[in-house]
């Protein structure tokens, strides 16, 4: 008769299947309450106390980590002198564990959690296990998913033991199972003692999504989610309509959510191709705001991505309709929108709320070869009050709402980043050149006859006065800037020398 070893937290479907494995002559040893469920349903169960001979105690803690179990999981059936210990002890084997552990996520996720329930929810035994069986997987097949209880069934019915193929899938899947509860625990503990770069990141994901292809069709790719977001993320965005996300949608998605949320007192829309804006707009409603991000680049716009801040309604949806988009995102839609928009076949619908003030991202990973590179997320809070005017011209109070308005924008797009508008539009984007006054030249061209009166933001300082004198030419009237050049006094005589105003916030905002 074979034994099958069963304690579980989460106890969905577990009488139908130790039901099953009863039918195919197994014996059932548990604990606890799965033991108790099972017994009141009225199926034979033997309590782990009975194979250890030995009591749970420290109410629950210590009960399965004993060598009548760990023995019987760990002994190779192929090792002679392992048989003979069994056999001299006394040690039944074990040739099947079904256990999920103690809920730690769902434990850490509730508001206002104490400590002291977080640390009880900490599973031992169950990983010890696990990890037992999963390394004798040549003989004991292991299930920590209850995903793989039919097929796990089958196989028993159909060759009276699972193939080894199975019970090896089944052992690297409960590996990686242990690893991201361990990852868990470790990650909240670290966050418990301030711990901001440990000397260990461990880190765990949970697949969402696998995708058709990544940046490009001959490339595979899969979106994974973080197991706990506390914050505003497409992992927790509700598709309403249209084909399933790609790569290339998720990181356009992701920038443009990015710098929607730098606007919550105003209805901002938000345009991005290739993870750069190439339209953002402010206005009293949500579809004035579209209609100015659209005018500010209506070419690059088509097939763009889009973020809103406030409800799509059918007014909004309307000019959309007659636009060739790749994704929305909204936190709602009016039910006249939804029903428009869902007309046009391949357009993304995405539901998400834009905001979580609570809670932000504070940390930013970016792979690179053989590593990973962590840093504290650009979110510095800035007061445009505190900035110093360093020319002889001061801006009007339009001008610096103009330009804050163009600095929370520039923070955004990949240096050499230029961003030429007014306060409540981008007219001209320039970025990723390798030098600024080529990023000045792009947004130029972009803006046209708008730069006449327009400001202009730069993410980082003028190293030499060429980029101002290339703004004077087209009409700009302000500049924000870090400033911290060497060179600074040059770009401020050449403001001067034109009657430009320019600001300094003494924060650079690089995106590389």
């Amino acid at each position: 008769m074979k034994r099958a070893l069963i304690s579980v937290s989460d106890k969905t479907g577990i009488l139908e299947l130790v039901e099953q494995l009863i039918a195919l002559d197994f014996e059932i040893i548990s604990t606890g309450g799965t033991k108790t469920l099972i017994a009141e349903a009225g199926l034979p169960v033997i309590g782990i106390e009975e194979v250890t001979e030995f009591p749970e105690m420290l109410d629950g803690r210590v009960k399965t980590l004993h060598p009548a179990i760990h023995g019987g999981l760990l002994a190779r059936r192929d090792d002679a002198s392992h048989m003979a210990a069994i056999a001299e002890h006394n040690i039944a084997l074990i040739d099947l564990v079904i256990v999920n552990l103690y809920p730690f996520q769902e434990t850490i996720t509730q508001p206002d959690v104490a400590l002291s329930d977080a640390i009880e929810n900490i599973d031992i035994g169950g990983p010890s296990m696990l990890r037992s069986a999963a390394k004798n997987h040549a003989s004991v097949t292991v299930i920590a998913d209850a995903a793989d209880y039919e097929h796990v069934l089958a196989e028993y019915r159909e060759l009276g033991d699972t193939t080894f193929a199975t019970r090896q899938r089944l052992a690297a899947k409960v590996f990686r199972h242990t690893a991201a509860y361990d990852a868990l625990i470790a990650g909240f503990l670290t966050e418990v003692v301030g711990e901001e770069y440990p000397e260990k990141l461990t880190l765990t994901y949970n697949r969402k999504q696998a995708l058709r292809y990544g940046e490009n069709p001959h490339q595979s790719a899969s979106f994974y989610a973080e197991p706990i977001v506390k914050h505003a993320s497409l992992v927790s965005a509700e598709q309403l309509h249209g084909k399933e996300l790609s790569y290339n949608n998720i990181r356009d998605a992701d920038a443009a959510l990015h710098i929607v949320q730098e606007f919550e007192t105003e209805c901002a829309v938000v345009a991005v191709k290739h993870m750069n804006p190439c339209g953002v707009g402010l206005g009293e409603t949500i579809e004035q705001a579209f209609l100015k991000a659209y005018e500010a680049d209506p070419t690059s716009i088509f097939g763009g991505v889009l973020a809103f801040n406030r409800e799509i309604d059918l007014a909004t949806a309307q000019p959309l309709s007659d636009m060739f988009l790749e994704l929305l995102i909204a936190p709602s839609y009016s039910a006249e929108a939804l029903a428009l928009l869902s007309k046009k076949k391949n357009i993304r619908l995405l539901k998400m709320p834009i905001y979580n003030t609570s809670v932000a991202s504070d940390y930013v990973k970016t792979s690179v070869a053989g590593g990973l590179l962590v840093q504290q997320a650009d979110e510095i809070d800035e007061d445009p009050t505190t900035w110093e005017v360093v020319t002889t011209v001061q801006p009007t109070t339009e001008q610096l709402a103009a330009l804050a308005f163009q600095w929370k924008v520039v923070k955004h797009i990949k240096s050499n980043a230029i961003v030429i508008g007014d306060d409540s539009q981008t007219v001209g984007v320039g970025a990723g050149q390798m030098n600024r006054v080529g990023s000045a030249k792009i947004a130029f061209e972009q803006a046209g006859d708008r730069t006449v009166g327009a400001v202009m933001a730069s993410d980082a300082f003028f190293p030499m006065p060429d980029t101002i004198e290339e703004a004077a030419k087209v009409g700009i009237v302000a500049i924000v800037q870090p400033g911290g050049s060497m060179r600074d006094q040059e770009s401020i005589d050449e403001a001067n020398k034109h009657g430009i105003s320019m600001v300094f916030t003494k924060i650079r905002h690089f995106k590389h």
